[in-house]
């Protein structure tokens, strides 16, 4: 058995139900757009990796996406519920290295993933930052529920409050390279995801002009 697995967590792609900072600028169906283009971007970033994928999804399983991997649906109350959950699962299952990420970062590829699963077998925790905060992958390598027991979810102290936790417990740790999520239309406009897919600005230009 592969001893490394990616979890993904992936929203249902629903009118009304991602992404809706941006659909306050930009209207429910482009934000359903931009959202289902970041999904295929994720899952090029996975499709190619050398490991286990468990694909969980936030209301129902989606046949069509990632469709030679594992799939189910998130349990639980909030966000970290439902990570800490998907890693207990994971490390029953016989896992030894596992790395969660979303699916709405624009620039995600492989060797983020990568990098973060090798980063797993010299430290305990890995974590990708985001510009906002927050962080867009978190590894273990080892059963740290901490991590996700009363955290500002959705906070920009998110990654700060986490770590000063973590070295508290003397957990060791590691991050990646700092990336940018797209949580609004300036973030949408000034990444390279968004210039260089045309039809996508053609769409944008027709629900936000």
């Amino acid at each position: 058995m592969n001893k490394e697995l990616v979890i993904v967590f992936v929203k249902n792609i629903k009118l009304g139900k991602v992404k809706t900072r941006l659909a306050k600028t930009i209207g429910n169906q482009g934000a359903f757009d931009v959202y289902s283009e970041l999904v295929k971007v994720t899952e090029n970033a996975t499709k190619n990796l050398n490991c286990d994928k468990h694909i969980y999804f936030s209301e129902s399983i989606v046949e069509n996406q990632w469709p030679n991997d594992y799939k189910t649906v998130q349990e639980g109350k909030d966000l970290g519920e439902r990570m800490l959950n998907a890693f207990k699962n994971g490390f029953e299952a016989g896992y030894s290295r596992i790395v969660l990420i979303g699916s709405d970062l624009p620039d995600i590829n492989s060797k983020h993933i990568e990098v973060g699963l090798n980063k797993l077998n010299q430290t305990e925790v890995v974590f990708g930052p985001a510009e906002d905060g927050g962080y867009y992958l978190v590894g273990l390598s080892k059963m740290h529920a901490t991590v996700f027991k009363n955290k500002p979810w959705s906070q920009d102290n998110l990654l700060k409050e986490t770590l000063s936790e973590l070295k508290e417990k003397r957990i060791t740790f590691s991050t990646l390279e700092t990336l940018n999520d797209i949580d609004n239309f300036e973030d949408l406009v000034a990444s390279k995801f968004y210039q260089s897919n045309l039809k996508l600005q053609e769409k944008i230009k027709q629900y936000h002009d």
